[in-house]
């Protein structure tokens, strides 16, 4: 729940940025910056926590690096997407579906207890899939479909 942070404080200074600079809340701007930021974020860590991402992706889906580097490059496109009105309805709708099928990814992450930081399997196993990021999930879809979708 850490990441949301991210998204929450991004969406809070935008919403202020807006106020004071446009003399008025810009609700759309800042939930799609705000989500801009966050997915653009977690794509980067793609790069970074690369062995620990490969070791979430089910073994039976060979060539588990280049999903890591493709769904990194996949969520810095879509928080550029994002960002981009005539492309922020499809994009939205792209991201909800990727955001499922990550949480596939999250499931078998849970199950083996992979520890992304540490690229071993000393992780919080599947407390930390209920407890964290199942609810993580639904905020980033529900906050993708309203910010990306319902408002745009």
């Amino acid at each position: 729940m850490k990441l949301l942070t991210i998204l929450f404080i991004t969406f809070i200074l935008a919403l202020l940025g807006t106020k004071i600079l446009q003399g008025n809340w810009n609700f759309l701007f800042s939930g799609n910056l705000g989500m801009a930021v966050f997915i653009i974020f977690t794509g980067l860590t793609h790069f970074k926590l690369q062995k620990g991402m490969a070791m979430m992706v089910p073994d039976f889906i060979p060539a588990k690096m280049f999903w890591v580097y493709f769904t990194g490059v996949i969520e810095i496109a879509a928080g550029i997407g994002l960002m981009i009105p005539s492309l922020r309805e499809i994009t939205a709708i792209l991201l909800i579906v990727f955001f499922v099928l990550v949480f596939l990814a999250n499931i078998n992450s849970s199950r083996k207890n992979v520890n992304l930081f540490k690229a071993d399997y000393s992780g919080p196993g599947m407390a930390y899939l209920y407890r964290e990021r199942l609810p993580m999930q639904i905020i980033l879809i529900v906050w993708t479909w309203y910010f990306g979708i319902y408002l745009n």
